[in-house]
């Protein structure tokens, strides 16, 4: 059984970046040919996919996120991370992260971690 954990703050200030990690139990994120994504829903608004990593390495971004987002990850350990730079009070979101076989479709996901940005 996969299992995803997100971790990070709780509270971002505007300006500053948004890190967050998913440790992955159960499985390797190098295994053929998973997508490790990460998803983010506003309150009040749909999920929103902001990106992901596959198995090899590669990254995938939402065009409109592109500029302020970098995903990258630790296979030693694990793990897989999310940058948001230049938050905004608009970033403000539960975050996610996921495993599927691809970019949009998700059999696990983390219980999610709530992320406010506020000075």
């Amino acid at each position: 059984q996969v299992q995803l954990q997100e971790s990070g703050p709780g509270l971002v200030k505007p300006s500053q970046t948004l890190s967050l990690t998913c440790t992955v139990s159960g499985g390797s994120i190098t295994t053929n040919y998973y997508y490790w994504s990460w998803i983010r829903q506003p309150p009040g608004k749909e999920l929103e996919c902001m990106g992901a990593i596959n198995y090899s390495g590669r990254t995938y971004y939402k065009p409109s996120l592109e500029s302020r987002t970098s995903i990258s990850r630790d296979t030693s350990k694990n793990q897989f991370t999310l940058q948001l730079s230049s938050v905004t009070p608009e970033d403000t979101a539960v975050y996610y992260c996921a495993r599927g076989m691809s970019m949009n479709v998700y059999e696990y996901w983390g219980q999610g971690t709530q992320v406010t940005v506020s000075s």
